[in-house]
C-alpha cells in the first residue's frame, strides 16, 4: 500500500508519499505561500527536484496540484490516485481527548479543532488539511497522528502544573509535551542501531528545530518533557520565549497595555533566540553572527546551549541517570558548534564529544568518544514513516 502524509502549516503544505512495502519515499515536497497568487511548490520524485509557482488560495486547490504532480508523465510516480490507500495527518496537539491515533471522521475533526486552543498556530492547519483531503478524495482512510501521543506515559507528578488543582479538573490545563513521533523514532532508532532492547535504555531526546523540545525516555516510554500546555513552553526556540517567570507576562501587559492575544503573539512570534538577539529567525545566521562577534547573538546562542543542556541534565535526575543523548531535527542533525557547546556544558555528567566526529550534518552516527560515560548520536528524524506506519495500522 502507498500512504500519503501531509502536515499541514496555515500557509504551507508538507507531503510525502510513501510506498509502505518497501518503506521507499516515492514523492516529496512543500506547497509555500498558500493563500496568495504567489504560491509556489517544490517537488521531488524520480531523482528530481522541481519548483513550480502555481497559486493556491486554499489548501484543497494546494492538494489538488500537489496530487497531480504525482501522475505527472515528467516524474510519474503512480499510474493513478487509486494507488494511494490511505491519507496519514500530522497533528501537534490531541489535549486529553485523544489518547492514541485516530480514524479521522467528522466527530475527530471537530475534536482537534477543540484542541486547537493549546495550539493555535497549528491544530486549525490540520483540519483544514482534512476537509480538503474529503473534497479532493472522497472517501479516502484518513488518521491523525497526535505530537502529544508519545507523552501520555507521563506520570502525573509530571505533567501537572502547580496551580489550584481545579483547573486541570475543568480545562486540562497540564503539561502534554509535543514532537511525539519525533522522539518516539529516534529512541526506538537507536535501539535497533545497537541491537539493544529499548527497555534497558535510558535515553534523552533533542528534538532542536525551529521549534525545539526535549524527552526523557525510559524503557521506550516518556517520563517527562520539556513542552508544555503548548508547545510554546521548555527551551527558547527560534521565535518561541520557552519558560518564562509568568510574572514577566502579566508585567509586560501592564506596562504595555497588551492584551492577551498580543502577548501570545510575543511570545511565540518575537520572542528566543531571534528576540534576544534581533536577527532574523534562523539559527545559522544567528549562530554566524555570533561567531562573527555580535554580543546579542552570543547571548541568544549561549542561553540556547545552556537551557538545552540543563533540560538534559534534569533529566538525569527524572530517570536516576543517562545512558544516550540524541541530537535530532533541523538544528540537531546540522548546527556542528550547537551540538559541541550543549555537550562541553555537561562533561560534569561525563559527557565527552568527539570533535573530529562531531563535524558532519545529517548522518547516523556516533559523535562521542569511546570513553565517554553517556553516548551520544545524531540520529536525522522520521517523522513521516511513523506517521505512516501509524495510518497502515489503524486501517
Amino acid at each position: 500500500m502507498k500512504v500519503l502524509v501531509l502536515n499541514c502549516g496555515s500557509s504551507s503544505l508538507k507531503y510525502q508519499l510513501i510506498n509502505m512495502e518497501t518503506e521507499e519515499v516515492l514523492a516529496s515536497g512543500k506547497y509555500e505561500r498558500i493563500g496568495e497568487a504567489e504560491a509556489f511548490i517544490t517537488h521531488k520524485a524520480c531523482g528530481k527536484k522541481t519548483e513550480i509557482k502555481k497559486a493556491a488560495y486554499d489548501h484543497k486547490e494546494a492538494i489538488e496540484f500537489t496530487l497531480a504532480q504525482f501522475t505527472n508523465p515528467d516524474y510519474k510516480v503512480i499510474d493513478s490516485l487509486d494507488e494511494i490507500g490511505a491519507i496519514g495527518h500530522r497533528v501537534v496537539h490531541g489535549g486529553e481527548i485523544f489518547k492514541e491515533s485516530a480514524v479521522i471522521d467528522d466527530k475527530v475533526i471537530e475534536q482537534i479543532r477543540e484542541c486547537g486552543e493549546f495550539a493555535p498556530l497549528h491544530n486549525p492547519a490540520a483540519t483544514l488539511g482534512m476537509e480538503a483531503c474529503k473534497k479532493v478524495m472522497p472517501g479516502k482512510p484518513m488518521v491523525a497522528v497526535f505530537d502529544t501521543t508519545f507523552h501520555q506515559t507521563m506520570p502525573k507528578d509530571k505533567y501537572i502544573y502547580p496551580i489550584p488543582y481545579e483547573y486541570y479538573k475543568k480545562y486540562g490545563v497540564r503539561k502534554y509535551g509535543a514532537h511525539g513521533t519525533s522522539h518516539d523514532y529516534v529512541s526506538k532508532r537507536l535501539a535497533e542501531m545497537l541491537n539493544k532492547s529499548i527497555e534497558d535504555m535510558k535515553i534523552v531526546t533533542c528534538h532542536l528545530g525551529q521549534g525545539s523540545s526535549i524527552c526523557a525516555i525510559e524503557g521506550g516510554k516518556s517520563i517527562d518533557t520539556s513542552m508544555g500546555l503548548t508547545p510554546l513552553g521548555g527551551i527558547p526556540m527560534v521565535t518561541r520565549s520557552g519558560d518564562l517567570d509568568p510574572s514577566v507576562l502579566t508585567y509586560l501587559m501592564k506596562k504595555e497595555k497588551l492584551t492577551a492575544s498580543e502577548m501570545e503573539d510575543i511570545l511565540n512570534k518575537k520572542s528566543g533566540v531571534s528576540g534576544i538577539s534581533g536577527l532574523a529567525p534562523d539559527f545559522r545566521v544567528i549562530e554566524d553572527a555570533s561567531n562573527n562577534g555580535d554580543e546579542k547573538a552570543q547571548i541568544a546562542m549561549d542561553c540556547f546551549k545552556y537551557s538545552v543542556a540543563s533540560y538534559i541534565a534534569k533529566y538525569a535526575v527524572a530517570m536516576n541517570g543517562v545512558d544516550y543523548i540524541i541530537f535530532t531535527g533541523g538544528v540537531g542533525e546540522n548546527q556542528i558548534n550547537i551540538r559541541k557547546g550543549i555537550c562541553e556544558r555537561l562533561s560534569f555528567m561525563g559527557v565527552d564529544i568527539d570533535v573530529e566526529a562531531n563535524n558532519m550534518r545529517g548522518e547516523e552516527k556516533l559523535i562521542s568518544k569511546p570513553d565517554s560515560k553517556v553516548k551520544v548520536y545524531v540520529i536525522p528524524t522520521n517523522e513521516e514513516l511513523m506517521i505512516a506506519k501509524e495510518t497502515l495500522r489503524l486501517i
